[in-house]
């Protein structure tokens, strides 16, 4: 086995830049799918640093350490380190936000700074010792906290929107009404949730709550006959 993880190192090129065009070994390479579970969830807030931490191993006793990458709808990247060149390898790695959390000679961990929601993917940290290999995965979901806004629409209707959220938010009312919910899902993983109410007997105020991972919001709207009035709460 440790013959075998030997070989595997030697295919990955050296570190000195960064594979960006790849070979024709790399163009043929199939996009691998994401493992169906991973060994521990990681949920991370946008824009932030993540951290993964490989098992706690002696760091003499290890040979090579190995991170395999899949992100959705990419190639597998691959950084490697084998301590006895003190010599760092990677394949397929274009995006310089991945990084080894410092030298690796020192400290194995991956970081990830800032967090985009193109890293949701699956982390594995492989390590090949004198005695036996060991790994640490981590499936990343990236959390986007959604813009929410309440405003008022005609003939009473009241809409509360939770805009470019990750995952979906949801809406409840007070009072409770007439509701129509409607998601709109976008290319980067965010979805807007959008619902649309109406009362029969038309109350003096309507107040929205948006329930989501990364935090909870209300909103409240005095109802006009006038003219239509519009709040707006960003995420800081």
């Amino acid at each position: 086995m440790l013959a075998s993880n030997m070989k595997t190192y030697k295919n990955i090129k050296h570190t000195g830049k960064a594979s960006v065009n790849g070979s024709s070994t790399d163009k043929r390479q199939r996009k691998l799918e994401l493992p169906a579970e991973a060994n521990a969830s990681l949920s991370v807030p946008v824009d932030t640093k993540a951290v993964f931490d490989c098992p706690s191993i002696l760091l003499t006793s290890v040979v090579v350490t190995t991170w395999q990458i899949i992100l959705r709808d990419k190639l597998s990247c691959t950084r490697a380190y084998r301590r006895d060149r003190n010599e760092t390898k990677e394949g397929n790695c274009t995006d310089e936000r991945i990084t080894w959390a410092s030298r690796p000679d020192e400290n194995l961990a991956l970081q990830i700074d800032p967090v985009a929601t193109t890293h949701d993917g699956f982390y594995m940290c492989q390590m090949v010792t004198h005695f036996g290999n060991f790994h640490r995965g981590y499936h990343l979901q990236v959390l986007v906290p959604p813009e929410v806004t309440l405003f008022q629409g005609k003939n009473g209707i009241a809409v509360c929107r939770a805009a470019a959220g990750k995952p979906a938010a949801q809406i409840s009312w007070n009072p409770e009404g007439d509701c129509v919910t409607e998601q709109e899902h976008w290319a980067n993983g965010t979805v807007t949730v959008q619902s649309t109410c109406r009362w029969e007997d038309r109350p003096v105020s309507v107040s929205c709550s948006v329930s989501h991972v990364t935090g909870n919001k209300s909103l409240s709207l005095e109802l006009s006959l006038e003219h239509e009035n519009k709040k707006i709460w960003k995420s800081i």
